[in-house]
């Protein structure tokens, strides 16, 4: 890792590139290149057949500028230092201070390289790479660039090995409270990696760590336990306190979430009837439960009776029998 400042004095880790990934990514480059480069000075054989040796001459100087150093100049200013070959091999261009690169710092890495890479096949750049502790060529050191590595491989991560079967559960009384998390972090890395160490090495790191944490806690470890398992024992009980407390806090946000409400509501219960709870619910799953709510006595509403309508009495004198069919019109006068 390099230790690059920027200009907030901020320190940044970056791997810089080396000479076999830089080189790769040039082969790619130089290759994609080339190819673009003969196809224009082919296009440009066919089109200026009737010139001039003069200007042939120009225009195959003109193509090669164009192609062979403007191209990739151009590419580098865009994408921000990362040509087709860099983002191949996982690398980009950046400034000493770790920002990105601009116009001015690809067109002095570009000059460069026609002298270092193009004129003489490379060789000048590798010889600066391979002296340059960043592996920077001269461009790199003309311009204020650096090559670093974009893709790092993630780091393995290894699961701490559980305490012998005997021990599980005989360090629930132990306080843990005072110890570090500088001390926790050496214990873990010893039990990842204690099979890699020479015995002998690792058991007195073993019976460091153990008086450490012994000191810290104030508890001796039990008679007759080695100190591997003694450590490896603290840091089981260490992570089942954890779970414990992360199952815990994820309990009882839930039981928040789930709380009565202070809006109206109809809760669904043993009854059916209007409580104080925030949303539906059956049996007082959600709210204040059913069995919280005194149930809601319901007068009965009475319904006077319905008279039916009353019938015309009938026209005295005359029987409904004597009286002539209804036709709808009125008779004349």
């Amino acid at each position: 890792m390099s230790g690059v400042v920027t200009g907030d004095a901020v320190v940044l880790g970056l791997q810089p590139a080396r000479l076999p990934s830089r080189a790769l990514a040039v082969l790619v480059d130089l290759a994609v290149v080339w190819a673009a480069y003969l196809l224009v000075m082919i296009g440009l054989a066919v089109a200026t057949a009737s010139l001039d040796e003069a200007a042939v001459t120009a225009v195959s100087i003109a193509a090669f500028l164009l192609v062979l150093v403007g191209a990739p100049i151009a590419v580098e200013t865009l994408s921000h230092g990362r040509s087709l070959g860099k983002m191949a091999c996982g690398l980009r261009v950046v400034r000493d201070d770790g920002g990105p690169i601009r116009f001015r710092h690809a067109l002095v890495r570009g000059a460069m390289g026609v002298v270092e890479i193009l004129m003489t096949l490379g060789v000048v750049a590798c010889v600066a790479s391979l002296v340059s502790e960043r592996g920077r060529r001269l461009g790199d050191v003309f311009a204020g660039t650096l090559v670093v590595r974009e893709r790092m491989p993630a780091a393995r991560v290894r699961p701490v090995p559980p305490p012998p079967p005997w021990l599980v559960g005989r360090f629930a009384g132990l306080d843990l409270s005072a110890v570090p998390e500088a001390l926790w972090l050496e214990v873990r890395q010893y039990l990842t990696r204690a099979r890699e160490l020479d015995p002998a090495v690792g058991r007195q790191l073993a019976e460091r760590l153990a008086g450490e944490l012994v000191a810290r806690t104030g508890t001796p470890p039990p008679a007759g336990v080695p100190a591997e398992a003694y450590l490896a024992g603290a840091v089981a009980e260490r992570q089942a306190r954890d779970a414990r407390r992360a199952f815990a806090e994820t309990g009882s946000g839930h039981g928040a979430g789930r709380g009565a409400g202070a809006g109206p509501g109809v809760v669904a219960g043993a009854g059916t009837g209007t409580g104080a709870g925030g949303g539906f619910g059956g049996g007082g799953a959600f709210g204040v439960p059913a069995a919280a709510v005194p149930p809601v006595a319901v007068a009965p509403v009475s319904v006077p009776p319905v008279a039916p309508p009353a019938s015309a009495p009938p026209a005295t004198g005359s029987s409904r029998e004597d009286a002539p069919p209804a036709t709808g019109f009125a008779p004349p006068a």
